[in-house]
């Protein structure tokens, strides 16, 4: 039950997710339908492939995709006097997307017997992988590559989960608005990874 609700809390959050992000990029229905559904499913792609699970699994999974493609016809109706709070509203999408499918990540490798440091990738492929593969194929900059804390919260989720410090529906709720809330304080409060420092070179 819980693995469901993740699988559709993360389905409908990234995919409004990359829906949004290809209007904002002037994308025509069948642009955002590609894109909306590539982020909604391309973390849970990446994770199988890395993990040694059948690519074509993903197609077994005909709810969901009925699930997002309904979130991103919503949002394409949308009239643009929302849409424009995206920059607002649009992180926390994202970031209820990332919560949702690093849990849903890391339960499925613990649930697969697999060791810690496959839990960790697994978590944090398939929280960042839909919105790595959407902000490449819009042409935007990669968000976990920029200096604000992103990936490092589905490390944190793998680490808690495959260390199983957290057990029952109760707990992973708590543990999804945690993530949430702390990447969210990432975004308001600017928190940073330490970056290589480049001194000055004298001429």
């Amino acid at each position: 039950m819980t693995w469901d609700v993740l699988n559709i809390i993360g389905t409908i959050a990234f995919a409004i997710s990359g829906a949004i992000i290809a209007m904002e990029e002037d994308y025509d229905l069948l642009g955002i339908c590609v894109l909306g559904l590539t982020t909604a499913f391309g973390g849970g792609m990446i994770r199988n492939l890395m993990i040694g699970i059948p690519v074509e699994t993903i197609w077994t999974q005909n709810h969901l995709f009925e699930i997002a493609l309904f979130a991103i016809i919503v949002v394409f109706l949308l009239p643009n006097m929302i849409i424009k709070y995206w920059n607002k509203w649009g992180t926390f999408f994202d970031a209820i997307g990332l919560a949702a499918f690093s849990i849903q990540g890391a339960n499925f490798a613990v649930q697969s017997g697999a060791p810690l440091s496959a839990v960790l990738i697994a978590s944090t492929l398939t929280g960042v992988g839909g919105g790595l593969v959407r902000d490449i194929l819009a042409g935007r900059k990669p968000m976990i590559f920029q200096s604000d804390v992103y990936a490092a919260w589905g490390i944190l989720t793998g680490l808690v989960l495959g260390l199983e410090w957290v057990h029952g529906t109760f707990e992973i709720i708590v543990l999804l608005i945690i993530i949430v809330a702390l990447r969210m304080c990432s975004v308001i409060f600017k928190w940073r990874l330490p970056k290589h420092f480049k001194g000055q070179t004298k001429p």
